[in-house]
């Protein structure tokens, strides 16, 4: 079910719609090359996927291929992960931990949601780009590595240094060969093929015999706008897969809202959703609110946020980068209102 060495995919993406043939050219065309790639587009359009088939095509294959997810972790964190530490740097140091930069010597390194690192750090990755050197954590001995660099990030980066959460030359060392991935919605004709691989591939897993996909179902399917791309059809094809009688995923088995029965989650495009939550929060608020004066608008106010926050957390199950995204703050800034309104418990 694989798609043949004639056809023109790459990486085990699936589909040869024109927008993925582009994305299949350009991978072949850079791979062989040591230049650092910036990977761009929605959450679930396979953005990993292509960076290790940039991996494994260049000469470097042999080497090891390190991803970190730099959304994933807090500033001193993810420093510490990246440039490795000494004993004793910080409390928790007890001995000396290589990074990620050195694991990677001779190999690859793909950063992924490179827009979360803090601004303060990305001075330090600048620096490995222009020089590939750097030191550990709470040493002083610099440390020459080489290493290739891919980065993703599923948000614009020229909006972020507008806003100054991100450095302008290292957005221009990075965007050295730019890289999209179209979003699901713009690849209609690729979403059969993809349902009948994935019911393939979880019908092998689950020891389910058929694996079959109705038309009806390919219909549906076809005309739902897909938020979160690839990934959450790869979900809902398991999903029906494992909860059928036979085997065979038929149009009942789609949730609702793929079916147009129910209301679609918000999205990345669900800025129309998020005003009407402010509104209708204001609007309560304002009502159970009988003194009119600035404190009394400052409480509203700041209820309101802590309630958006609350409900978008909730929707993202837990991901602040997700969570930032969607609300259009960066993620350190939303850690700090987590922090300030005591929404930790929501934050995974």
């Amino acid at each position: 079910m694989i798609a043949d060495a004639e056809k023109p995919t790459i990486g085990g993406l699936i589909g040869d719609s024109p927008a993925m043939q582009n994305v299949y050219r350009m991978t072949r065309k850079v791979a062989p090359t040591s230049a650092t790639v910036l990977l761009t587009g929605e959450t679930g359009t396979g953005k990993e996927l292509i960076a290790r088939a940039l991996h494994e095509l260049s000469p470097r294959a042999s080497g090891p291929f390190i991803r970190v997810n730099c959304g994933a972790l807090s500033e001193s964190l993810l420093e510490s992960e990246l440039f490795g530490h000494t004993r004793g740097a910080f409390t928790s140091a007890v001995e000396n931990r290589t990074g990620r930069f050195e694991a990677a010597h001779g190999g690859t390194i793909f950063l992924d949601e490179i827009n979360s690192v803090s601004y303060q750090l990305q001075v330090k990755l600048l620096r490995v780009l222009q020089e590939h050197e750097f030191e550990r954590v709470g040493d002083t001995r610099t440390i020459r590595v080489d290493v290739r660099v891919i980065a993703a990030t599923n948000v614009d980066l020229q909006d972020e240094i507008t806003s100054g959460n991100f450095r302008e030359d290292l957005f221009y060392r990075l965007n050295v060969i730019p890289i999209f991935l179209p979003p699901l919605r713009e690849r209609e004709n690729d979403i059969a093929e993809l349902v009948r691989f994935f019911a393939w591939r979880y019908s092998q897993a689950n020891r389910i015999p058929s694996g079959e996909v109705d038309a009806e179902a390919i219909r549906y399917l076809e005309q739902y706008e897909w938020p979160g791309n690839v990934r959450e059809l790869q979900n809902y094809v398991e999903r029906a897969l494992v909860l059928s009688e036979d085997g065979r995923i038929t149009a009942d088995l789609l949730p609702t809202h793929v079916r147009g029965l129910a209301p679609q989650r918000i999205g990345r495009r669900g800025s129309d959703d998020l005003a009407e939550i402010c509104s209708q929060l204001v609007s309560r608020k304002l009502a159970e609110t009988t003194e009119d004066s600035s404190d009394s608008w400052n409480y509203v106010m700041n209820f309101v946020e802590k309630e958006l926050i609350l409900q978008v957390l909730r929707q993202s199950q837990g991901v602040q980068t997700r969570t930032a995204t969607r609300l259009g703050i960066n993620r350190n800034t939303l850690h700090k209102k987590i922090e300030d309104h005591q929404l930790g418990d929501e934050a995974r």
